[in-house]
């Protein structure tokens, strides 16, 4: 008599949602890269062609320093993770609308559709590090201890896109204009946060009221891996608070939407 197989122990809600969210993901990823000849080259093409636009405008035609040097590390420290976040925020705009079907069929928790995006982008993101080091070893710009400061960097990077998305997505369900609006907004960003220029050449009037961008505090970690002046640890700490203070708003907003969400699907 033959012994009956084990059973399976049953997963908890957290790891299927875990599954389930890493399975959306390869999806995405796989989908992005099968599609295209160059595939991964594509997530690092677009910040390596803005920054050589603006290292050859800032340092060949108008010759002016707004960032530390080598300029181009210091550009790159900024660009790659604005392509996570910009990337994230445009792509919720369209989180439920491009799998609407599958979003009112599936018994999995709607957010799993934002926190997808967000994780694609982010694991993009991580690939073109990389990159960036290898930049950094070419133009000779010294690595110091606060790369540390990364993790954290990343870690609130991540809480606050995801607290965008959750806004983001429900609300363009029901106002489809916000999704052109959204892009509109994002290029006011790019200049209203410290990428191309350092945070201290804003004037000292400006520091506070730009410190409630949350990205300058978060660009500022990242960039204090090769540039530790450029490390402002108010900026950081009131990005932090701006950080999860927009979390909760989203979590709020996507909790109250989530049923007229569906039924506008």
């Amino acid at each position: 008599m033959t012994a009956a197989p084990p059973a399976r122990t049953p997963r908890s809600p957290f790891a299927r949602y875990r599954h389930s969210l890493w399975l959306l993901t390869q999806r995405d990823l796989r989908v992005r890269y099968t599609t295209s000849v160059l595939g991964y080259l594509w997530s690092i093409l677009d910040p390596l062609m803005m920054s050589a636009i603006y290292w050859f405008v800032f340092t060949v035609v108008v010759k002016r320093d707004v960032g530390e040097d080598p300029y181009i590390v210091f550009l790159l420290c900024g660009l790659l993770p604005w392509m996570w976040f910009s990337g994230s925020i445009n792509d919720s705009t369209r989180a439920f609308l491009k799998d609407a079907k599958l979003v009112r069929s599936t018994k999995l928790p709607r957010s799993v559709w934002v926190l997808r995006v967000v994780a694609s982008k982010g694991i993009e993101f991580l690939l073109s590090i990389p990159v960036l080091v290898g930049f950094a070893i070419v133009f000779g710009a010294p690595l110091h201890w606060t790369a540390l400061l990364w993790i954290p960097a990343i870690l609130l990077q991540a809480v606050l896109i995801v607290g965008l998305g959750l806004i983001v997505a429900p609300v363009v369900v029901f106002f489809r204009d916000l999704e052109r609006a959204v892009k509109l907004v994002m290029r006011f960003m790019f200049y209203a946060t410290p990428i191309v220029y350092s945070f201290a050449l804003l004037p000292q009037s400006l520091h506070l009221l730009a410190s409630f961008n949350p990205l300058a505090g978060i660009f500022s970690l990242y960039r204090s891996a090769f540039f530790p002046q450029e490390l402002d640890w108010l900026t950081v700490g009131i990005g932090a608070a701006m950080s999860f203070a927009i979390l909760g708003i989203g979590v709020l907003v996507f909790r109250k939407s989530e049923r007229a969400v569906l039924k506008e699907l």
